[in-house]
Order: C-alpha cells, then structure tokens, then sequence
C-alpha cells in the first residue's frame, strides 16, 4: 500500500483551496505590499500599433507584482530623431502603475513585453513593433546605465510629458519638477492627441 493511497478527504494536500482563501490571496496581490509607484511610456509604429500597445498594457498587468493603477490617452507623434515621413507615425501612451519590484526586475519584465511584440534593436531610432521605457521610479534617482532613472530624455519629450500629465496633472518627474512645468516648456509640434482610439485600464 502506498502512503497516497493512504491519504483520505482529510488530507489537505488533495483538497481544493477554500475559496476564502483564494480571496485574501487576490486582495493582498491586489493591494500589493509596500509597493512602489512607477511611470511607463508607451510606443510603436508598426503593424497594428492600439492593439499592441493594449497587449503591453495587458502584459504588464498580468506581471506578479505589478497593478495598472492609470492608463493615458493617445496620442500620435511624428518619430523622433528621423527625416520627416521617413518613418510610420508613433502611437504614445503613458501607464502609471504599483509594483513590488525593484527597478532591475520591473526592466526585465519590460523588455520581455518589447520581445514578446517582436521588438527588434537593429537601428538606433529605428521603427519599432513596440517601446516600452520606465520613465520614473518612485523617486529614485539614479545614473545606472543600464537603468538610468528618471528616464534621461523624458523632460524635454512631449509625447512622455502630454499623456503622463493627463493621467497625474500634479505629477513631478524626480529631480526635474513638475510635469505640468515640464510640458509648457517643451514644443508639442507633431504630438497630436487622438480623442478616437482608446486604452482600456485592465480589469
């Protein structure tokens, strides 16, 4: 005889988790512990560009450790750093979410999103299936090359600046100031907000 056939409906190894318990599971997950507030931008320019950017939201939310907490509007901008109409326009958003994470690991779980879109790094400011940049982390500041935070181009990049303050207009951008300074100084000339297309906040 065997010790699992020795097992009856008591055994706790072989019941079903009380539904309860899965409750308080969710709720704490939902919650998060001590978590920590970090800004994600958003970007692609090729193939179906609102449905890709939807999945990368819809990835991230799925990330243990990670709640989408604020999903911004669209909006659309001529590519950065290229010959005008060289490239597809971009379709930007901004997420601002809590994690447990630490920067290292939310980077990651970033760039498993970008490869998971197929994301290829051939062509510095080349086309992209999908960008997806940590912005700013809490309110770390830090000159880490393989994580610089705050993001270091976001203060003078309107397509950052617009959305990120239409979700959080009293955000600050840590050592920068205020968004809302931030954007006013910057041109918006080629960012165009897209009043037709909608991000959906996970459920």
């Amino acid at each position: 005889m065997t010790a699992s056939s020795l097992r009856g409906p008591s055994d706790p190894t072989v019941q079903p988790v009380p539904a309860s318990v899965v409750e308080q599971v969710d709720a704490a997950d939902t919650t998060l512990s001590n978590p920590k507030r970090a800004v994600v931008a958003l970007g692609s320019n090729l193939g179906n560009r609102l449905e890709t950017l939807q999945g990368a939201i819809d990835a991230l939310e799925d990330t243990p450790g990670v709640r989408i907490k604020a999903v911004s509007p669209v909006y659309e901008t001529e590519p950065w750093g290229v010959a005008p109409g060289s490239q597809p326009t971009y379709y930007n958003a901004v997420v601002v979410l809590k994690t447990t994470l630490p920067p290292s690991s939310l980077l990651e779980r970033a760039h498993a999103v970008e490869e998971a879109f197929n994301r290829v790094r051939d062509e510095h400011w080349g086309p992209r299936t999908l960008d997806v940049d940590i912005v700013a982390y809490a309110d770390v500041v830090s000159d880490d090359p393989q994580l610089t935070l705050p993001h270091p181009r976001a203060h003078e990049r309107a397509f950052v600046l617009a959305p990120w303050h239409d979700v959080d207009p009293e955000a600050q951008l840590p050592g920068r100031g205020t968004i809302a300074d931030l954007l006013a100084a910057v041109t918006r000339h080629g960012v165009e907000a897209r009043a037709d297309l909608e991000l959906r906040l996970p459920e």
